[in-house]
């Protein structure tokens, strides 16, 4: 498997390995950050192998010094740190007492690695994996006040700010010797050009960006109530806006206490999403239209084929894919198979084989970033979701009907 790991198939992998359990402290895991001395973490590993020699469980002791000899095996393959730094989980997941299924994941990850982590455990240590799988779902931002206005974009749980304003809108309070009425007019006549000069950007700006879920709005005060209920917004701009949320702060500052406060919205719109996706695709099975297929074999054949608009896959898609290879005929074949029904003998003849597991997800995603699919993971974490694992967990909207 490629250690370059996209965010999708690493969230795949998250998900698979935060189900694996230790017979004892005996899963390893290491995490080398972007920059850092490898020979150092190579050092680090052939000391603790020694020191795992006084583990006193012989079972343990082996488990783990296992682990440790491949994880510096596989370290010797790198002259630097990658880029974006380096995680290797390895150990013996055997389901089943007294057996070994030894395995190693090295992973490069899309987004450096900050914390250096070795830890032998009973499950292995996936936390800063997991920011990085989060959803990277696109929203627009904006907090606005009387003094400054921001737009940002919310991917995942960076904060991109993108074009920010400060106004020249006088406080409230007469200055000088001008009467009431004519300063309230001209700093009326100020923030009305301020929030219109805003406005044009908001629009160019959220108008251009396709793929934004949707917009929130913060600040303090009546003023986002009054940008956004104003004609200062297009209708295509007003119809993304999720929701307005007061913060105690404007600009910047303001960004961060948004989305706090805004996780309820942000949630819903993930789930909605989602909800629109299976809906449309269960909407076509129910119609018949013959424009939605599903079965990994069904999906497959499309696939190849260029027929596959959108690809949808669930989380807890339960399949794996297995190339054989047989020594005593020579049969080779990929298959399909539910993760405890492995492939142990050939097809063919009936000789005891050894499977090689292929990634289907990284292997689905390449089929479909070939074709100009688009892929789509869903959770089982909706009714829609749930109906369409025990579907199979796998189906696709398609382009033309598929004789």
């Amino acid at each position: 498997m490629n250690p370059n790991y996209t965010p999708k198939q690493l969230k795949r992998l998250v998900a698979e390995l935060s189900k694996m359990r230790g017979r004892h402290t005996d899963l390893v895991s290491i995490y080398v950050p972007a920059g850092y001395n490898l020979n150092e973490i190579r050092t680090l590993v052939f000391n603790e192998a020694a020191t795992a020699e006084n583990i006193k469980s012989r079972t343990t002791r082996k488990n783990v010094t296992g682990a440790l000899e491949r994880v510096g095996q596989r370290l010797k393959g790198y002259k630097t740190t990658p880029e974006n730094g380096l995680v290797i989980f390895c150990g013996n997941v055997s389901e089943k007492e007294g057996q070994t299924d030894m395995r190693l994941w090295e992973i490069i990850p899309p987004e450096p690695i900050t914390t250096r982590i070795y830890r032998c455990d009973q499950t292995f240590v996936l936390d800063p994996l997991m920011s990085m799988v989060r959803e990277r779902e696109n929203y627009g931002l904006i907090s606005i006040d009387t003094h400054e206005a921001t737009i940002a974009f919310l991917r995942g749980k960076a904060i991109n700010v993108m074009f920010k304003k400060t106004s020249h809108v006088p406080g409230k309070q007469r200055k000088g010797g001008q009467s009431s009425i004519r300063f309230s007019r001209i700093r009326e006549e100020i923030l009305f050009n301020f929030l219109k000069d805003f406005g044009e950007v908001v629009n160019k700006t959220f108008e251009a960006e396709k793929d934004v879920l949707g917009i929130i709005v913060g600040g303090p005060g009546q003023i986002k109530e009054d940008f956004v209920n104003g004609n200062f917004l297009s209708e295509a701009v007003k119809k993304k806006i999720l929701g307005i949320r007061d913060t105690g702060y404007a600009g910047e500052d303001g960004l961060k206490e948004l989305v706090e406060r805004s996780s309820d919205i942000l949630k819903e719109a993930s789930v909605m999403k989602e909800k629109e996706l299976l809906n449309k695709f269960f909407e076509h099975l129910k119609k018949d239209t013959r424009l939605v297929t599903y079965g990994f074999l069904e999906v497959e054949k499309a696939l190849s084929i260029g027929a596959v608009d959108t690809l949808i896959v669930s989380e807890n898609f339960e399949f794996k894919a297995y190339s054989i290879k047989c020594l005593a005929c020579g049969h080779e074949e990929e298959m399909v198979k539910r993760a405890e029904h492995a492939p142990t003998t050939c097809p063919k003849c009936g000789a005891q084989i050894t499977p090689e597991e292929i990634d289907v997800f990284a292997k689905l995603e390449e089929m479909a970033k070939n074709t100009g699919a688009k892929f789509e993971l869903v959770s089982a974490e909706t009714q829609e979701g749930v109906q369409f694992l025990q579907l199979g967990g796998i189906g696709a909207i398609l382009r033309y009907v598929v004789e």
